[in-house]
């Protein structure tokens, strides 16, 4: 079910899960119910209660949601909160979890950082966002999501994006242009002073993963960030 799990700190996880986890995402043609049950189930083996696990309605968008207990599963591609578990749905996109320790506890974030959120910054808006809620010490961790070797765009996509994100700039294995989403999302967290822990491997090269660009009939892996507290 978990391709990586670790305690980072006491009290405090992150994980991403694999294929044997199963689809988690309700928008790509599954039965509703069967995505709902591995949610139970994955909740479950983290040792979360029922239904407590925040996910979003994830557009390619920028805008980063403040979570609340009472906070309905927001349209947003970035969620913080002062340690409510959350969740981020990829399958070749970056899944970016982060925890920072703030006054009354970690807070914590996910993060939806796909071409569209890389070019236009929705993770320095997330750092941001758990600052202005008291984090310090922030630490990231990158999920597995399809790498600059793979990922092959049009040349003047790769220009576009190179010119917010150099560090995004690639060529593919066999020579065309391409573009390094985890090198673009790693030099704009080191930027912002946040330590990159840990980055996955490839999802297009990774049989134990889904990607989109292996097959665009496929389902979706989970980033999860949570607090045993």
């Amino acid at each position: 079910m978990f391709f990586w799990r670790t305690a980072v700190r006491p009290g405090v996880s992150v994980a991403f899960t694999d294929i044997h986890a199963g689809n988690l995402a309700l928008h790509v043609g599954d039965n509703p119910a069967d995505v709902l049950q591995r949610r139970r189930a994955l909740e479950n083996a983290a040792g979360l209660v029922s239904g407590s696990l925040r996910f979003m309605e994830q557009v390619h968008g920028t805008a980063v949601q403040v979570m609340e207990p009472d906070t309905a599963a927001p349209t947003a591609d970035a969620m913080v909160s002062q340690g409510l578990p959350l969740a981020v749905m990829v399958a070749d996109c970056v899944p970016v979890v982060l925890v920072g320790e703030g006054p009354d506890g970690p807070v914590l974030a996910a993060v939806h950082a796909g071409r569209p959120g890389i070019a236009n910054a929705i993770l320095p808006a997330a750092v941001r966002k758990m600052r202005s809620a008291g984090a310090a010490g922030i630490h990231a961790w990158l999920g597995p999501s399809i790498c600059g070797s793979c990922y092959e765009v049009p040349a003047g996509l790769r220009a576009e994006v190179a010119a917010r994100v150099p560090a995004a700039w690639a060529s593919t294995s066999w020579g065309t242009p391409s573009l390094d989403l985890p090198a673009g999302a790693r030099s704009q967290l080191e930027a912002d002073g946040v330590i990159v822990d840990y980055a996955g491997p490839c999802t297009l090269e990774t049989d134990q993963l889904f990607s989109y660009r292996r097959s665009s009939a496929t389902g979706r892996f989970a980033g999860l960030v949570w607090s045993h507290e």
